[in-house]
């Protein structure tokens, strides 16, 4: 069972749990929290430490939600070895793993209907880096 890395800010806290629910049974998840949606936290905080276990092995892949999925993103890639990339439909999550080689799905709480998130999540998941002419790309990010 893959172990998938997942954490959230307030505001992504219960698109956080409906995932690990949908996915209890695919995945282990490691939630690195938030862990209270009444209490206001710094989404970069979140961002950080998750990135943190992602970047230390390049197998691993992680999930962060907040209102938007745009904070997380802008936080998360700021580390070195990670590709976090903003998913709202099933094509550009597709293209973000095919072309990209994205490590992290950030998800937008307040923007991404829960089906549509858990149909990026899955996708996310399943698709692998198509390489070739990508890979030299991505390297020089």
């Amino acid at each position: 069972m893959k172990k998938i890395f997942i954490s959230s800010d307030h505001a992504g806290y219960n698109l956080k749990e409906q995932i690990k629910k949908k996915f209890s049974k695919k995945y282990k998840f490691q939630d690195l929290g938030t862990n209270n949606p009444n209490v206001s936290v710094n989404y970069p905080e979140y961002a950080h430490k998750l990135c943190k276990k992602v970047g230390s092995n390049n197998k691993n892949m992680g999930i962060l939600v907040c209102g938007s999925g745009m904070g997380m993103s802008m936080a998360a890639n700021k580390h070195k070895k990670i590709r976090a990339a903003v998913c709202y439909s099933v094509k550009n999550t597709k293209l973000s793993r095919l072309h990209n080689n994205a490590n992290i799905i950030t998800l937008g709480s307040r923007l991404t209907k829960k089906n549509t998130a858990f149909k990026c999540v899955d996708v996310f998941m399943k698709t692998k880096f198509e390489g070739g002419r990508h890979k030299k790309r991505v390297l020089k990010i």
